[in-house]
């Protein structure tokens, strides 16, 4: 009876081991299928396999080509950024000088007004008017010519003389 237990025993032994293998290689399979899930997402899907789907649904994003660019593209995105960023600032730029240029135009047309009328103002046959209309004015327009003074070279000023 003695062996007949201690077979029991080692055949009980033996079924736990078993048991154990069993459980040790179901775990090692579902290790095995998990890698090669994913090693298979890793992997570049073929264009063909390229669905709409997947592309709206972000799993070209997953695929490692694109991850290991990730660094090229978010430059990319920077440089582009601040290209849009320049445009902008010279679109604001030149309608500022835009506005300025009309500015200074209507400025020197002003100025060119005014000038105009002051040269008109300051005339002689203008000031004679503005003169007569006047009674009570003092001035009155010259009836004699201008007198011409000759000086001479050696002049009246000069430290020559003494």
């Amino acid at each position: 009876m003695a062996e007949e237990e201690i077979q029991q025993e080692d055949l009980q032994q033996d079924e736990s081991l078993r048991d154990e293998l069993r459980a040790t290689e179901q775990k090692a399979l579902d290790k095995l299928k998990a890698l090669k899930r994913q090693i298979s997402e890793d992997e570049q899907t073929p264009v063909g396999a390229m669905t709409l789907r997947k592309i709206l649904g972000g799993d070209v994003l997953s695929a490692m080509s694109v991850r290991r660019q990730i660094w090229l593209i978010l430059l990319v995105v920077l440089f582009t950024v601040v290209y849009v960023a320049f445009r902008y600032q010279c679109q604001q730029d030149m309608i500022k000088i835009s506005q300025l240029e009309a500015e200074l135009k209507d400025a020197k047309y002003r100025a060119l007004s005014s000038s105009s009328t002051l040269t008109e103002r300051c005339r002689e046959s203008q000031v004679l008017e503005v003169l007569r209309q006047n009674q009570d004015s003092v001035l009155h327009a010259s009836v004699q010519p201008p007198y011409i003074i000759n000086i001479p070279e050696k002049g009246f000023f000069s430290d020559d003389d003494e």
